[in-house]
């Protein structure tokens, strides 16, 4: 009688295929789960949004109010925090808005006789377009205007909406984080008491980890952002191009998404610079975007983020990219902080918290030792 040889098993299944099966559907459940995440985000970007900028007020007048409050009461002190935060806004876009009203008349005749430049300059060498080509193509977008006026104006009306989601989601992540400064760490025992008994310590490091690098990241951002638009600033008013304060803040809050938004932001300065004041200015700012771009990038990210987080370049970009690809501009400016919390978390669950992050103050979110 002729015996058949046993059938493979799973037992006899090489080692490694084994391994990169058990990774295989890992990491499948990890990306379904995912995308149920970005549906459920996707549905909620209000909400998510409000809580995200929440979450950067916190950050920023946290420290301020605990300050405030060995004088004050806490309410006290985070009602003063909260309102003269409120007042500094205020009479910065005031500010903004009354340099702009005092020069529009003089930057409408700037602006004219920059047109009439840039058409010369464009009718000279080297790229000799001829005045024609320049008068049909002013035509062409006359045309369209007209064509399309009533298209436009249904646009602006439908988009008249959004402010309003605007104003709402502003308020809730006012509402919002006047809870988190006040009462933050209460809030975060209360959420961990209602985990498994077992699973609290782990939480408890993993959101100090987390908090620590967000609002190391936050404060460190908002100080290279500001560091960028005085450079900015100062060299637009060298080189005289109007509008700096408009300018000023455009750069500085296009420094909130990394690598791509300052850069963005100073070719428009180009482009008001030339024209304002021609095409040498215009050159000069954007010679500007690399010589910022080598400040920021060799002695304010070394000296202002390095201590909070520690991301290679190269990830910073992909999640700028995936970021802006799946969330548009919020995408972008929530992606290098998404990604640094969630390594700094994982660093700390390996054990290696001293290097996913370092100490960026007394976290908003805090639990017992």
């Amino acid at each position: 009688m002729i015996r058949r040889p046993p059938r493979p098993t799973g037992a006899q299944v090489g080692p490694g295929l084994q391994k990169t099966a058990g990774y295989a559907w890992r990491l499948l459940v990890l990306a379904a789960a995912l995308y149920v995440v970005l549906i459920v985000v996707g549905r909620l970007v209000l909400p998510v949004v409000a809580v995200f900028v929440a979450l950067v007020i916190t950050s920023m007048l946290r420290p301020v109010a605990d300050l405030i409050a060995r004088a004050l009461p806490r309410a006290a002190a985070v009602a003063v925090t909260v309102v003269g935060s409120l007042l500094l806004v205020a009479g910065v876009l005031a500010l903004l808005g009354e340099s702009v009203a005092s020069d529009w008349n003089g930057l409408v005749n700037e602006f004219r006789g920059g047109i009439g430049r840039i058409e010369r300059w464009l009718e000279g060498p080297p790229f000799h377009v001829r005045a024609a080509s320049a008068t049909q193509l002013q035509n062409k977008l006359s045309a369209y205007l007209s064509s399309h006026r009533a298209s436009l104006v249904n646009t602006a009306v439908n988009q008249a909406g959004k402010v309003v989601e605007v104003f709402t989601g502003a308020f809730l992540a006012l509402f919002c984080s006047i809870f988190f400064i006040h009462s933050g760490d209460r809030m975060w025992l209360w959420a961990q008491r209602q985990l498994p008994r077992g699973a609290r310590r782990t939480a408890d490091r993993a959101a100090r980890t987390a908090w620590r690098t967000f609002a190391g990241y936050t404060r460190g951002i908002l100080i290279v952002a500001a560091s960028n638009a005085v450079l900015v600033g100062i060299a637009l008013l060298v080189l005289r191009v109007p509008l700096v304060a408009p300018l000023v803040v455009l750069e500085f809050f296009a420094t909130l998404i990394p690598l791509i938004g300052s850069p963005i932001a100073m070719v428009i300065a180009a482009v008001v610079a030339l024209a304002a004041r021609g095409p040498v200015t215009a050159v000069i700012v954007l010679a500007l975007i690399v010589v910022i771009g080598q400040i920021e990038g060799h002695v304010l990210h070394p000296l202002v983020l390095s201590w909070a987080v520690r991301i290679h370049p190269v990830a910073v970009a992909l999640s700028v990219i995936a970021g802006g690809i799946l969330g548009g501009v919020i995408g972008a400016v929530v992606a290098v902080p998404l990604v640094s919390v969630v390594w700094a978390m994982i660093g700390e669950l390996r054990g290696d918290g001293d290097e996913a992050g370092g100490d960026a103050g007394g976290p908003a979110v805090t639990g017992p030792p």
